[in-house]
């Protein structure tokens, strides 16, 4: 199979997953210029003949194996439930196939260390689908804290910050894989805090977590409360488990002394709607990124001292849509430089390690240390 990294030449691309991820990559690609959707992969067949025919795709599959065994494919993207994830792009990066997946990159810390070596082994892209760093208010964050000429930005040392994406109802329907462990490997920890984390950390500039304390909670869950209108009964009163938490809090300490607070849930009795929220303490300043229900304006407030009289600036920076988009430009670009050192999938494996030290703080009951 030929190896395109010419940006004269079209990238071809098989989507695996038919549900709300699949479906918004397939039409990112379908959108971009330079691209083609050759084939797409998914179980539920009226659904995959849907999509196929409104995309204009030529092939699909109801297996993902033979989607990756194809010999006309230089991408495979993933968007199925957590636990396929693994399986799936190992197959497609040892056939050479550059992967583009939906977060988390796996379920535990293995799973995703056998990922990255599949990628650096084969020198394939391996992205992993951080869409809301993408937003623009992040993005205006990032560029403010950011260092100039080796000098500390206008909030000088972010020694803490507190992340968290928290709902006050909004617990998936008991039919869906979000509430198994086995295909989700978590509940909103990794559904959820995953993005604050990716988001919190980005701005914080990388530091790596050494050690984390945790608590999680299902209490809202497993009674059948906290399920979001329509969603359907989040209990097991159809006979399905609720294996996973609806609550998670932890305490994550970086190698160079700076902490994070992060928190996800999926329901709890609070004056929470659908609220994602990112705050950086610094040592001459502060930030806050505040987004009720997906707010596209009036996220962003910065905190300072103006004549020793404590100051909050409010800048207008407005959210358009499409995260996803600009992290699958951003994917295509880097394949197409022909240079993959760095984009292996190395920083979300980070992330798994650190989610897996939660889940294993919280089960254990005191702090652990998260694996290098």
């Amino acid at each position: 199979m030929s190896q395109t990294t010419d940006a004269s030449k079209t990238l071809r691309v098989g989507v695996v997953g038919l549900g709300f991820a699949g479906t918004t990559h397939l039409d990112a690609y379908t959108a971009l210029p330079g691209t083609e959707v050759v084939a797409l992969a998914g179980k539920e067949t009226e659904r995959l003949h849907e999509l196929a025919e409104t995309r204009h795709v030529p092939h699909t599959s109801p297996d993902w194996q033979d989607l990756v065994a194809r010999d006309d494919l230089d991408i495979v993207s993933i968007g199925v439930p957590n636990s396929l994830h693994a399986p799936i792009a190992i197959a497609a990066l040892e056939s050479g196939k550059h992967v583009f997946c939906e977060k988390p990159l796996a379920t535990t810390g293995a799973e995703a260390q056998a990922m990255v070596d599949a990628a650096v082994a084969n020198d394939r892209v391996l992205e992993v689908a951080y869409n809301h760093r993408r937003r623009a208010d992040v993005q205006f964050l990032a560029d403010h804290v950011r260092p100039v000429d080796g000098q500390d930005g206008p909030l000088g040392h972010v020694y803490h910050a507190r992340a968290s994406w928290r709902r006050r109802a909004g617990i998936p329907g008991i039919t869906s894989w979000f509430t198994n462990k086995d295909a989700a490997g978590g509940g909103p920890l990794i559904d959820l805090g995953s993005h604050v984390l990716d988001i919190a950390m980005y701005l914080m500039g990388e530091p790596r977590v050494v050690a984390v304390s945790a608590v999680a909670y299902n209490e809202l869950g497993t009674a059948g409360r906290g399920g979001s209108t329509g969603g359907g009964p989040v209990s097991g009163a159809t006979g399905r488990p609720f294996d996973v938490e609806d609550f998670a809090n932890a305490l994550l300490r970086f190698e160079d002394g700076s902490s994070l607070q992060l928190q996800a849930s999926w329901a709890s009795y609070s004056k929470d709607d659908e609220d994602i929220e990112v705050e950086l303490l610094g040592s001459t300043g502060g930030a806050r990124l505040f987004v009720r229900n997906y707010a596209t304006e009036g996220t962003v407030e910065l905190y300072s001292d103006i004549d020793g009289v404590p100051a909050v600036t409010r800048p207008a920076v407005h959210v358009p849509a499409g995260h996803h988009q600009r992290v699958i430009e951003e994917f295509l670009a880097t394949i197409r430089s022909g240079s993959h050192e760095g984009h292996h999938g190395e920083f979300a494996l980070h992330r798994t390690r650190v989610v897996d030290a939660v889940y294993a703080s919280a089960q254990a009951g005191h702090e652990v240390e998260v694996v290098r």
